[in-house]
């Protein structure tokens, strides 16, 4: 017996599954797990990041892996207007990007703030939904000098105690939530 949907109902479950495939990439990269981040792709997937990088997607994702797992690599991305536009079987998805990045420079600890858009072209195949060809094109940057006060030192007088976010495995998102214990450190 075969399942029929509505049309309508189909294409936001669809839509939804394409959402969750993107956020789960950014949240990949910023955790560090890089099988996360290539089960993102389907086979023989290509990546254009923005004149940095062209090439197949696995050996973006190879050249990336020691970046992303390293220890004390912190970035965050923000993934916000998403326009993913159906047509059977493909999609193509239009995602804005910010991100966060603390970067080692010449003189010391850096952040940089970037703006990006991402535009995907999605296949569904054997049944799920996967980046087939991702383009990156940068909008705008702004660096700035580390300074890491948390709200200019009003949030909490020793930030020693802020539960902070981690990589891959160890991240609370990886270990389930369990209440208080189980805030990453």
């Amino acid at each position: 017996m075969t399942d029929q949907r509505d049309p309508a109902v189909q294409a936001l479950l669809d839509k939804q599954e394409i959402y969750e495939v993107l956020a789960r990439y950014l949240r990949a990269a910023d955790r560090g797990d890089v099988d996360g981040l290539a089960a993102c792709y389907l086979p023989g997937a290509t990546e254009d990041h923005g004149g940095v990088f062209s090439g197949t997607a696995a050996d973006y994702v190879a050249s990336i892996s020691r970046t992303v797992t390293h220890p004390k690599s912190l970035t965050m991305h923000c993934m916000t207007n998403v326009l993913i536009d159906l047509d059977g079987d493909t999609a193509q998805a239009e995602s804005y990007v910010t991100t966060f990045s603390r970067v080692k420079t010449p003189d010391g600890l850096g952040h940089s703030f970037v703006g990006a858009r991402i535009v995907d072209r999605m296949e569904r195949r054997d049944g799920r939904w996967g980046i087939a060809h991702r383009a990156l094109v940068w909008e705008w940057n702004h660096d700035a000098p580390a300074a890491e006060t948390w709200i200019f030192g009003m949030l909490v007088p020793d930030t020693g105690v802020l539960a902070r976010g981690g990589k891959y495995p160890s991240d609370l998102v990886y270990r389930g939530h369990q209440g208080d214990k189980g805030a990453a450190q």
